[in-house]
């Protein structure tokens, strides 16, 4: 909790300097202050007051999608966004999955970024609403898809899903075509 807390103590002194500096160059960019404290709730809200007496665009919540388990970064998602500003973004750092995503909107969370999707879409690997056989994904380039006629997911309508077949997107991502 000690390293923890001198952790924070100096982000809020570098969130401080950022301001300052932001500020003095005259920046119209959005400025996020980051809410940190490890899996601590007295050291978030802390580094929350912190970041909200300094003064930022948007909030974000750092720290988690490192590792820790899910139900960890459930926990904290479960008490913190509700503390934060309604009227400014409210950013989850680091998250991608789709499981991940809904859990953060239902909670409050606005904004993510991760490269897990992009990444995992260049791979050939696509989310799907899933079931038993595919968890979740299908993974395009294998050759069962070859000549597989039916939807990437037969549950959604999307465009994809409802113009589309396996086949053609396994032709696709087989001729590395971007769109595949």
């Amino acid at each position: 909790h000690d390293e923890a807390k001198k952790s924070l103590e100096l982000s809020l002194r570098w969130g401080q300097r950022c301001v300052d500096e932001h500020n003095r160059l005259g920046s119209t960019n959005a400025l996020f202050g980051i809410i940190q404290g490890s899996m601590y709730p007295d050291l978030r809200q802390q580094s929350l007051e912190g970041l909200l007496d300094i003064g930022f665009d948007g909030y974000a919540i750092g720290g988690l999608s490192v590792g820790e388990p899910k139900d960890e970064m459930i926990d904290v998602l479960d008490y913190l966004p509700d503390d934060m500003p309604a009227d400014k973004p409210r950013y989850l750092m680091g998250v991608g999955k789709p499981e991940d995503l809904v859990e953060g909107v239902r909670r409050g969370v606005d904004m993510f970024d991760c490269v897990m999707p992009t990444r995992n879409a260049r791979n050939g690997h696509y989310f799907v609403t899933g079931d038993a056989d595919n968890a979740g994904v299908v993974r395009i380039r294998n050759s069962q898809y070859r000549n597989d006629e039916g939807p990437l997911d037969p549950e959604c309508d999307c465009y994809t899903c409802q113009n589309f077949s396996r086949a053609y997107l396994y032709h696709l991502n087989k001729c590395k075509e971007m769109l595949g």
